[in-house]
């Protein structure tokens, strides 16, 4: 029996090629069919997509969910899940002390699949009073490790802030004791770029196929153009091994002018993600579905933004298999959006100066089901 029906919807599955109108069929908390005129009959539950997309449940890669514990963190099923994202990553929010109460009281009861980088800081990031890593002494090596092999199920590997405000003087030695944790425990590392040190081909030259680099359109020195503009030669090599390059908007580290720049030398990121967190979730930011519709701005198509929060995230996670499409046997996360036409103020998160563009049309939450699960449903024909 089809517990739940989506019907006439405009289908995007990058992973599957498929951009047009299909039913979505769910059975058992899994996708059952996807197709023309699946049958109605005996559907516990029918929801009439027409006028909206339906995708795969959308990913956000960069997140900071502790809430009550990290001065970033918000609750991700009112802010993530509310808003079209079934599947979040917390960036190196914990770290190895402060990572059992991530656990507990955030991922075992949040109805989002939430995963995690776990920081080189044994404390994460708790404060902005001070760097993390500022003293050395909190990155505790031993510790991480235990903590990483003991939670596989949901650590996805080691987050290290690459900066001298989180690091101090300290960082060609938080890059080496990152980089032989990750090696260790045979997971990646997600690298925050910003007012970068060491310099940025120097971090570059570090990284394995797997590796996230976030932030990577901030327009704040060390990041991925030269002084003329150009996308760096060790940026280029880097995505070429297999680095995924993901946006991390963030509150200061999404600049309209630099994407638009490595867009036009067709460096196009590897993920799109928020870096949604307290300080920016009512603005520049406010959600996954604005930011890609920012992308959508800057000339990306539908199928496009679509795969750079779906496929690409789910692969980055190594969950292709289970989420990041709408493939029968996958898990049904599903995620409805609207394409509103009309003008719409989008602002970036540039460091020298905010820019603001009026767009033609932006993506609008309709919708989520999460492993089957209607979460909420916003019916209208667009």
């Amino acid at each position: 029996m089809t517990e739940l029906l989506i019907r006439g919807g405009h289908v995007i599955d990058p992973a599957q090629g498929l951009d047009g109108v299909r039913d979505v069929a769910v059975r058992g908390g899994r996708i059952a069919a996807v197709g023309l005129d699946l049958p109605a009959d005996g559907a516990a539950q029918v929801l009439d997509a027409r006028g909206l997309l339906v995708t795969p449940g959308l990913i956000d890669i960069h997140t900071h969910i502790y809430e009550g514990v990290s001065h970033y963190g918000i609750n991700p099923d009112a802010t993530c899940l509310a808003t079209g994202a079934t599947t979040v990553v917390d960036a190196g929010s914990s770290g190895a002390q402060t990572f059992p109460g991530l656990r507990k009281y955030i991922i075992e009861v949040s109805q989002t699949r939430v995963l995690a980088y776990l920081n080189l800081s044994a404390m994460g990031m708790l404060s902005e009073l001070a760097g993390e890593l500022e003293d050395i002494r909190y990155a505790d090596t031993r510790a991480a490790l235990k903590t990483l092999e003991a939670n596989r199920d949901v650590l996805l590997g080691i987050k290290v802030r690459m900066e001298p405000g989180m690091c101090g003087a300290n960082g060609y030695q938080v890059l080496k004791l990152a980089r032989e944790t990750s090696d260790a425990a045979g997971l990646p590392l997600m690298i925050h770029i910003g007012d970068t040190f060491p310099p940025l081909p120097e971090i570059l030259a570090e990284t394995r196929a797997g590796d996230v680099v976030t932030h990577c359109y901030h327009d704040r020195p060390g990041g991925i153009l030269d002084e003329a503009g150009r996308v760096l030669p060790a940026v280029r090599a880097a995505a070429a091994r297999g680095v995924f390059f993901d946006v991390g908007h963030g509150r200061g580290s999404f600049a309209f002018q630099v994407a638009r720049q490595a867009l036009a030398q067709d460096f196009p990121p590897g993920t799109i993600s928020t870096d949604l967190h307290i300080h920016n979730l009512h603005g520049p930011v406010f959600d996954l579905a604005t930011t890609m519709s920012k992308f959508l701005h800057l000339g990306l198509t539908l199928p496009q933004v679509v795969d750079l929060t779906t496929r690409h995230p789910a692969r980055s996670i190594r969950l292709e298999n289970e989420i990041g499409t709408l493939r029968p046997g996958a898990c049904a996360d599903v995620t409805l959006l609207r394409l509103q036409e009309g003008p719409v103020q989008l602002t970036d998160a540039a460091d020298k100066g905010r820019e603001t563009v009026t767009a033609e049309r932006a993506l609008v939450p309709a919708g989520v089901v999460r492993a089957g699960r209607l979460i909420f449903f916003r019916n209208g024909h667009g």
